[in-house]
C-alpha cells in the first residue's frame, strides 16, 4: 500500500472513540475494523475475510498467546495471593511492625521504589508495584488513578533506562544493523550505552512521578478522581507476609532464568514473552506445593480461587488481543513509515533531535507500541543524524524517548493497558489522568533535546 493520510485513520478513530466513548473494546474494534476496509480498497467481502485472516493469524502467534496466557496467570496469582491472606500480612508488617508505610504519600513510594528496582520487564514491574500498591490505596483510601500513574510512569521508562532486558535487546540490533548499513566506525553497546544517557523523557517521567508522589500536586482530571474500592479485591484473614513475598521472589528470579534459557546463554536474546510465561507458570505450580502442601489452602480452594482470579482479566486479555490487531493494522497501511516522512530532509541541525523526539512521539501515540517506533524512527533518524553531521547518540536517545513518551500517553498501548489493571483502574481514567505529567515530562524532554543541539 502507497503511504498516505489513509494510514492515519484507524488510530485516530481508536483514540477518539476511546476518549469520547470510554469503551475501550468498542474502539480498539472500531479502529481496526477501519484498517481492514482500507487495506482491502473499501470492499465488504474482502474486509470480512480479512479481518477473519487477521484474528486468526494473531491467535496462532506464539508469543501473543502466551501474552495473553500471561495476563490470565496474573489473574490467579493475585487472587491466590489475596485468598492466602499473605497481602493483608504484608500490610500488617509494614504498617504495624516496621511503620514504614505511614501515610498516602509513603505507600505511593512503595510503589515507586519498587517499580524503579524491579526493571527487567515492564509487565513484571507494572504487576509487582500494583499488587503491592493496591491493599495501601483501600487502606489510605487513595484513587487507583493515583497509583496507575505510578506503575506506568516507572514500567517502560525505567526499562528503557536499564538495558539488561529486551529494550536493550531490541535497540542493539536495531543500532548494530544500522552501523553496518552506513559503515560506521563505531562500537553498537558503546553507542547504545550514550544514547540511553540522552533518554530525557524516561529521566523526566521517573523525576516528575516522584516530585507528584512526594508533594501530591494533582493536575488537570487528577484533581477530579475519587477513591473506590477494589472490586477485585479478595478479602481475607491476615497470613504470613510470604505468601506474598516468596512469590514476588520467585517471578524475579525465574524472569532472568528463563530470559537466559531462551537466549541459549545471552539473557539479551532471551524472548520476553516465553520468559513471563513460563515465569508465571512456574509461581502457579510453586503456589500450589507451598500453599496446598503446607496447608494454608484447601486444593479446591487453590482451583476456584485461581479460576475466580483468571475469569476476572478475561476482559483484558479481549482488550490486549484488539490492541495487538490494531498495532498489524498501523504496520500493514505503514502508518509509521507515512508520518516519518513528513519530516523534512532540509531541517536544521539545530531541530534535528527535537523533531525526531516529536515524531517519534506521534508514531508511538498512533501504533501503541515503542518497539514498532524504534523499528521504524532508528533507520531513519540515524542516516538523517548523519548526513546532518549531528550527535547519533542524542539523535538514537531521542527516538528511544519519544517512542516512550508516545507509548506512556497511548490508550491503545499494551503497558497503559497491563498498568491499570495492576492497579485496578478504568483505563480511560488512567490516561486522562496520566496525560497531564506525562506532558510536562514530554516538554522538559524536548526542552533538553533542543539546548543539548545548541551546545
Amino acid at each position: 500500500m502507497e503511504l498516505s493520510f489513509l494510514s492515519l485513520l484507524p488510530s485516530l478513530l481508536a483514540i477518539f472513540f476511546a476518549l469520547y466513548t470510554k469503551n475501550v473494546i468498542l474502539s480498539l474494534f472500531s479502529g481496526t475494523l477501519l484498517g481492514v476496509v482500507i487495506l482491502n480498497d473499501f470492499s465488504a467481502t474482502d474486509s470480512l475475510i480479512g479481518m477473519y485472516e487477521l484474528f486468526y493469524a494473531l491467535l496462532t502467534e506464539a508469543w501473543i498467546l502466551k501474552t495473553l496466557g500471561f495476563v490470565i496467570l496474573v489473574g490467579s496469582i493475585m487472587a491466590l495471593m489475596e485468598k492466602s491472606g499473605g497481602i493483608e500480612g504484608f500490610i500488617h508488617f509494614a504498617l504495624h511492625q516496621k511503620a514504614f508505610v505511614s501515610s498516602p504519600r509513603s505507600a505511593l513510594m512503595l510503589s515507586y521504589i519498587l517499580g524503579v528496582l524491579i526493571f527487567i520487564e515492564t509487565s513484571i514491574t507494572a504487576l509487582i508495584s500494583g499488587a503491592v500498591g493496591k491493599p495501601f490505596c483501600d487502606k489510605y483510601k487513595i484513587p487507583h488513578a493515583k497509583l496507575a500513574l505510578v506503575c506506568d510512569s516507572t514500567s517502560a521508562p525505567i526499562g528503557s533506562l536499564v538495558i539488561i532486558n529486551g529494550y536493550g535487546a531490541l535497540l542493539l540490533g536495531l543500532i548494530t544493523t544500522q552501523i553496518t548499513a552506513t559503515s560506521l566506525e563505531l562500537n553498537a553497546l558503546e553507542l547504545l550505552i550514550d544514547s540511553v544517557l540522552y533518554n530525557f523523557y524516561a529521566m523526566s517521567a521517573l523525576l516528575v512521578t516522584f516530585l507528584y508522589i512526594y508533594f501530591g500536586v494533582d493536575i488537570g482530571p487528577m484533581k477530579h478522581v475519587s477513591y473506590k474500592k477494589s472490586e477485585n479485591y479478595i478479602q481475607a484473614e491476615a497470613g504470613s507476609m510470604y505468601l506474598m513475598l516468596l512469590p514476588i521472589f520467585l517471578m524475579l528470579v525465574l524472569v532472568f532464568v528463563f530470559l537466559y534459557y531462551t537466549g541459549e546463554g545471552d539473557i539479551l536474546k532471551g524472548s520476553g514473552s516465553s520468559s513471563i510465561f513460563y515465569t508465571m507458570l512456574s509461581v502457579l505450580a510453586f503456589m500450589l506445593v507451598y500453599y496446598v502442601g503446607k496447608g494454608y489452602m484447601s486444593f479446591k480452594e487453590y482451583a476456584s480461587t485461581s479460576f475466580k482470579g483468571a475469569k476476572k482479566l478475561f476482559s483484558v486479555s479481549m482488550i490486549l488481543i484488539f490492541a495487538f490487531a490494531i498495532g498489524k493494522v498501523t504496520s500493514d497501511l505503514k502508518t509509521g513509515q507515512y508520518l516519518a516522512t513528513l519530516a523534512t530532509d532540509n531541517l536544521n541541525v539545530i531541530f534535528l533531535a527535537g523533531v525526531i523526539f516529536l515524531l517519534s512521539s506521534v508514531i508511538s501515540f498512533s501504533t501503541g507500541t515503542s518497539w514498532g517506533t524504534f523499528s521504524i524512527m532508528i533507520p531513519v533518524a540515524v542516516p538523517m543524524a548523519l548526513g546532518l553531521d549531528a550527535n547519533i547518540a542524542l539523535v538514537i536517545g531521542a527516538v528511544i524517548s519519544g517512542g516512550i513518551f508516545g507509548d506512556h500517553c497511548s490508550p491503545i498501548s499494551d503497558t497503559t493497558i497491563i498498568s491499570s489493571m495492576a492497579a485496578d483502574c478504568e483505563i480511560i481514567e488512567h490516561v486522562r489522568t496520566q496525560l497531564p505529567y506525562a506532558l510536562i515530562s514530554g516538554v522538559i524532554a524536548l526542552s533538553l533535546f533542543l539546548l543539548m543541539s545548541v551546545l
